[in-house]
């Protein structure tokens, strides 16, 4: 008992007191987070991490300049430095950005101009800029160098670092001037980051992101000081995308509360009619006749999650038109043909561009893809090539986590036999999927992998499938013709000694007799190729041709 009581009173003392427990609770910002779960973001691994940077970097350079129609040039430059530290510089031709929202756009997580845009972006939430100046910061303790014009005559220089506790920027070493100089210049020193040409690394996410932007001009500049040049297949500036308002079929009930208590709407029934794609006074009027304990002419503000939950149950109810698909913005049938012909300059090349479809019942998208082979297709692997899926969203390369991505578990559905791709692994063929929508269900915060919505993988399926027959269809002629080809050369290895055989038999000479073989040898060839063919009339003509040879031996004898 004795040492029951002791061990009672020993624990006893272990535990913590409410004043401890009230005091252990600490509010965290957006930044210690994101600080402490790197990995989240992208930033896994040396290579994975450096291509990250570039990605979130280059992203927004595109945008900034299709905002503004500007064909977008960016240069990227990636230096080695003592004690495996690299310098990341990323200049483009864009807007730039205003001095008062340098702070914002580059040191301040979660702000930003896309998140709350339901319009077809690149990036979606404010983070990735941002987190690129903190990990400068937690890497090497350094800020971030940004050298900013709008064209106005005016250059404003600054170097951003992020205050961690509070995510609040932190601008010091301002200096403003008079410059020509328009766009945005980005300059960072990071540790933990490497460089190569991998599949995954930066050079490889920079071709990539030529492939699927034909009106961009990128550049590289590599550690070894080598240039590469990704020049733009095209002069046309994608539309702008413009903002869409939600479905009904593709909102939760959280959506919905959060859309009610913004609204500027006064009824429950205006709200629905303003805030949302396709509700008609019509159909409020039956929605309500399906929930008449609803009261849809009080304010949205006073709508209860109750009410809220019992509206997004009846939404499925009715019938409603398919989402507007006019806000997707593909890259374009001709685009990717242009941009596919210049880099890869393939043998044979098929586009596809599907209509567009829903998901989750209300969320319209839109799937293209281009199947490329021969010539610089596929992946090179010391002399060869070999095959390879190249995954995009909304025109921005996924690297990573293939395995979980649903255009990866679409490629694998398909039986590659059936489209003569069976060694597609060794084979110079470049496959591209981009996946188009104003929500892209990525997996995770860092972007790198589709959801495999069910919608989803089957559209990327029959898209594959339409152009892999059109694939198959030429690789099924390319073996025709190299079977053609054989039989020709069968034909024509014995010849001569044929011609030599005759002439030691009938005395005539094997010189005449040679040239006629000859022609016989490619008559029947072709009359082979003839008769695959069901051409009707084939026998005959080389019955014709074997009765003229031997009139004509007669009479040279």
């Amino acid at each position: 008992m004795a040492e029951k009581k002791a061990a009672q009173e020993k624990e006893t003392e272990k535990a913590p007191s409410r004043d401890e427990l009230e005091k252990s609770f600490k509010e965290y910002s957006v930044a210690e987070f994101f600080k402490k779960n790197r990995q989240m973001l992208g930033y896994s691994g040396k290579i994975r991490s450096l291509t990250t940077l570039v990605h979130e970097f280059v992203t927004n350079s595109l945008d900034s300049c299709e905002d503004a129609k500007i064909l977008p040039e960016i240069r990227v430059e990636i230096s080695q430095l003592p004690d495996e530290h690299y310098r990341l510089v990323v200049e483009d031709n864009g807007t730039g950005i205003p001095k008062k929202n340098v702070g914002q756009a580059l040191g301040k997580l979660l702000a930003g101009t896309k998140f709350s845009n339901r319009a077809q972006k690149r990036g979606q939430q404010g983070i990735g800029a941002a987190y690129a100046t903190l990990f400068a910061q937690i890497t090497t303790g350094k800020p971030t160098k940004v050298k900013t014009g709008l064209g106005d005559g005016r250059v404003y220089e600054c170097q951003v670092s992020v205050d961690v506790k509070s995510n609040e920027p932190s601008i010091t070493d301002e200096k403003e001037y008079a410059g020509k100089f328009k766009g945005l210049r980005i300059e960072a020193e990071y540790a933990e980051v490497g460089y190569n040409r991998s599949e995954y690394g930066s050079y490889e996410y920079l071709r990539r992101t030529a492939l699927a932007n034909p009106h961009a001009q990128l550049s590289l500049v590599e550690p070894d000081n080598q240039i590469t040049v990704f020049p733009r297949a095209s002069k046309d500036i994608p539309n702008k995308p413009k903002n869409v308002q939600p479905h009904p079929l593709g909102i939760t009930t959280s959506d919905l509360m959060d859309m009610a208590q913004v609204s500027s709407a006064r009824k429950i029934s205006s709200f629905l009619v303003s805030d949302f794609t396709r509700v008609s006074a019509d159909k409020v009027k039956e929605l309500q006749s399906l929930m008449p304990a609803v009261d849809l002419e009080r304010a949205p503000k006073a709508l209860a999650w109750s009410e809220a939950e019992e509206l997004v149950k009846n939404f499925q109810k009715v019938k409603w038109i398919a989402p507007e698909t006019d806000a997707l913005i593909p890259i374009g049938e001709d685009q990717l043909e242009k941009s596919l012909k210049n880099l890869l300059e393939p043998e044979k090349l098929k586009v596809v561009e599907r209509k567009p479809r829903v998901f989750r019942g209300g969320i319209p998208f839109s799937v293209e893809v281009a199947i490329a082979y021969g010539g610089k297709s596929g992946q090179h692997v010391g002399d060869a090539r070999k095959g390879e899926l190249t995954r995009f969203a909304n025109r921005v390369p996924l690297l990573f986590d293939a395995g979980n991505c649903a255009i990866t578990e679409a490629f694998k559905s398909l039986d590659l036999n059936r489209y003569d791709l069976k060694e597609f692994e060794t084979m110079p063929v470049t496959i591209l999927v981009n996946f188009v929508s104003v929500y892209v269900p990525y997996t995770g915060a860092g972007k790198l992998a589709i959801s495999a919505e069910e919608e989803v993988v089957s559209e990327i399926k029959f898209a594959l499938m339409e152009a892999a027959r059109d694939i198959s269809q030429y690789l099924h002629g390319l073996a025709k013709a190299e079977e053609q080809e054989r039989r020709r050369l069968i034909f024509f290895k014995y010849i001569k000694e044929i011609a030599q055989a005759l002439e030691d038999v009938t005395g005539r000479k094997a010189s005449v007799l040679e040239p006629k073989l000859k022609k016989i040898a490619e008559e029947r060839t072709a009359f082979l190729e003839a008769q695959e063919e069901g051409d009707p009339d084939a026998e005959k003509e080389l019955e014709d041709i074997e009765e003229q040879f031997e009139e004509e031996v007669k009479n040279d004898g």
